[in-house]
């Protein structure tokens, strides 16, 4: 019989500071159709879908796009498309509105902005992960394509407290001036990117396994502040797709009384357990704030290196 070794744990710094997010998506997602026997519809598109090209062109933003169907003078225009992983091409002939711009009846989005925690550093690499889940459009839920994007520094000024049925959220300040490093993937198991300097956090832990019992999260709810808050993990359910491989309880009275639990913005949060690094916040209970859920740390990391 052949021994197996296991593998050595990573040495990752937990960092819990909440950052700004700026995400640009490749090509323009379609959020919205507006009603009537419009151009987008009579074509065939839908919400969703992610245009890609138009009439052979790149399309870079909303703004590029508006020009190339202006350039169109009102004939068809081929629309290259993604839908659902599938590429596919449409026919669209923009009509023209009251004002003599021509349109297909759509709105379109390009990018997307907010706050989010930063859970790793890998100070081995220089590269860090973040949110525990993937930026998703509001108005489509679907992952946002990515094309590239940046991460800011960010204080914390508020706290929207959270309540049974509206979630709370951490409000915060970004500083357009700088940013601390790239982005290089939007995944559903979180965003990865590289820093230009190392966080100002705690020194590095080694990763491991989530146990159901006791744990602490780091997280930053007051200014610059970044501390650790009592939580338990009720469950363990490795395999899930969405991020939801643990069920948390806030169990800490200081982070209770300051957001009622688990709010927006706290996504990303790193969970301690025993010295180590074992996963991060990524959804509350709408129905109970002070219950959520988290992302086991193994499936971060390899959707950083996927």
């Amino acid at each position: 019989m052949t021994a197996v070794k296991a593998a050595e744990p990573r040495m990752l710094v937990p960092v819990g500071h909440t950052v700004g997010i700026k995400l640009f998506s490749r090509g323009i997602v379609v959020v919205k159709l507006t009603d009537g026997g419009t151009p987008a519809r009579e074509c065939g598109l839908r919400t969703g879908d992610v245009i890609v090209k138009c009439g052979g062109d790149a399309v870079t933003s909303t703004e590029q796009f508006q020009s190339l169907l202006q350039k169109s003078g009102g004939g068809a225009a081929d629309l290259q498309i993604s839908r659902g992983g599938d590429d596919m091409t449409l026919s669209v002939e923009p009509s023209r509105n009251e004002q003599g711009v021509y349109c297909i009846g759509a709105w379109v989005r390009d990018s997307m902005a907010g706050i989010g925690t930063m859970t790793y550093y890998d100070p081995a690499a220089g590269v860090f992960g973040a949110l525990g889940h993937g930026v998703t459009d509001t108005d489509t839920a679907l992952l946002m394509p990515f094309s590239n994007g940046s991460v800011l520094p960010s204080t914390v000024k508020a706290v929207k407290r959270g309540e049974a049925g509206a979630a709370g959220e951490l409000r915060g300040d970004f500083d357009l001036t700088r940013d601390l490093g790239p982005l290089y993937a939007n995944t559903s198991s979180g965003i990865f990117g590289r820093l230009e300097e190392p966080p100002a956090a705690a020194e590095a832990v080694p990763t491991g396994m989530a146990l159901p019992g006791p744990a602490a999260i780091r997280a930053n709810v007051q200014g610059d502040e970044v501390r650790e808050y009592g939580i338990e993990i009720v469950r363990v359910a490795s395999g899930s797709a969405d991020g939801r491989d643990l069920v948390l309880s806030v169990t800490d009275p200081a982070l209770l009384e300051a957001t009622g639990g688990i709010v927006q913005g706290m996504s990303g949060s790193p969970i301690l357990q025993n010295g180590r690094l074992v996963g991060a916040v990524t959804h509350v209970l709408l129905n109970d704030p002070t219950k959520g859920y988290g992302i086991l740390i193994e499936n971060m990391l390899a959707a950083a290196e996927s």
